[in-house]
């Protein structure tokens, strides 16, 4: 069983169990009863995602600088307890049931799923 990091949108793996959007805000454009058809998530979990703010500073983050900055900043808004016990909980169950964790960014080296996979695997989930 494990946690499968995906990129949202792109076609589902066998086995890879439901998609978590952990996305701020749903694609445009896609109705909601489109959402799993087409790839992108069952359920929408933004809990897991930048801040808006954040997401802004990600989005501008050019240099390695910044995106430094950025990981720090995000590391810091998962250590909230309400956050962290959310990736305490998907760690527990990524030992029992296979779902997937994804986002819309095509690289996932300069995406916060990048940093969830780290702060998962931190607290001993099984993450392919």
């Amino acid at each position: 069983m494990a946690i499968t990091i995906v990129r949202l949108g792109a076609a589902r793996k066998p086995g890879e169990g439901p998609r978590l959007g952990t996305v701020r805000y749903p694609p445009r454009g896609v109705r909601k009863a489109d959402l799993a058809k087409l790839d992108y998530y069952d359920l929408w979990f933004p809990n897991l995602a930048p801040s808006a703010e954040l997401l802004k500073a990600a989005q501008a983050a050019r240099d390695e600088a910044s995106w430094s900055k950025f990981q720090r900043k995000y590391r810091r808004e998962m250590s909230e307890p309400e956050r962290s016990r959310v990736l305490d909980l998907l760690a527990a169950l990524s030992r029992q049931t296979n779902f997937s964790l994804g986002c819309y960014c095509a690289d996932e080296t300069r995406c916060h799923r990048s940093v969830l996979r780290e702060l998962l695997l931190e607290r001993g989930a099984e993450v392919v």
